[in-house]
């Protein structure tokens, strides 16, 4: 039997000169399944993902592998360097079909339901990131996310195009962008401890509620080891309750063993993994 990809529907362009099309898994012809194939400018680059990966007929007789395949040759043609696959975290099945094709998870999404204020550790102060000190808070989240864009496999080139597409995505106004909490936490003399980044109406859940988005955690390094990390995610759940949000999300670098621990014992659970690789 021969297992193909034919398209469905027409290509879709995206913004930014992207493009995405959704194609049939066929067995001699005959549709048993289907996925998507998206390739998102990364800079200079292009990325790919597969999505809406669905076998209806069929299963546990490797079509989803080889339709996997044949997505992965179709991005190769659309000059895509990487893919990404966003695993749903129940969807074990997917993830050990993922891992056997040689992905491998780069990061997780971790989310919690907010249902009281909590209160932040005494001496300390809260401060908005301005235009006074913007540029330099700028300067180091982008050297903190590209160490761990880098940690999770991306090369320097790759990491550094998206951190840039993706800073000037997501704070198309800097300090002044709505909807957004940038705070730096200090000591009672008023030394800089770290900062936080909240989106705070990143997107909306399937019932229609807000979901915030923590996109930087950044303790200062002489301050370490301190429960600073803490504090500032307690920080952020205060930001999204007093701005009437009761869900916050958050992505974290598989890497990062430290950062999930924390999370986790805040209460954060995974709700998706993110795994990728190398086309080149």
């Amino acid at each position: 039997m021969t297992t193909t990809l034919r398209p469905e529907r027409p290509e879709e362009p995206l913004p930014g000169g992207g493009r995405s099309r959704r194609w049939q898994i066929c067995v001699n012809g005959r549709p048993v399944g289907g996925l998507r194939t998206t390739a998102l400018p990364r800079g200079s680059q292009w990325w790919g993902e597969i999505s809406e990966l669905e076998v209806a007929e069929g299963r546990r007789r490797g079509r989803a592998t080889v339709g996997a395949l044949a997505a992965e040759e179709v991005l190769r043609g659309w000059d895509c360097s990487r893919v990404d696959v966003s695993i749903p975290a129940e969807a074990t099945a997917a993830l050990g079909l993922a891992e056997a094709l040689g992905y491998t998870e780069r990061m997780r999404n971790m989310a919690k339901h907010l249902t009281r204020l909590p209160d932040l550790p005494t001496g300390l102060t809260v401060r908005q990131i301005g235009a006074a000190d913007y540029e330099d808070w700028l300067e180091a989240a982008k050297a903190g996310y590209l160490h761990d864009l880098c940690a999770s496999g991306l090369t320097e080139a790759q990491a550094r195009a998206k951190s840039d597409a993706d800073h000037v995505h997501v704070l198309p106004q800097g300090h002044a962008t709505p909807g957004v909490a940038l705070r730096r936490i200090h000591d009672a003399q008023g030394t800089p401890l770290g900062s936080l980044w909240v989106a705070l109406q990143q997107s909306v859940l399937p019932s229609g509620a807000p979901l915030a988005w923590v996109m930087t955690v950044e303790v200062a390094p002489a301050q370490r080891g301190r429960g600073i990390g803490r504090a500032l995610m307690l920080l952020a759940e205060r930001e999204c309750l007093v701005a009437g949000v009761q869900d916050l999300g958050l992505n974290v670098f598989s890497s990062n063993t430290i950062a999930i621990r924390l999370y986790e014992s805040l209460g954060y659970g995974v709700t998706q993994r993110v795994l990728g690789k190398s086309l080149l």
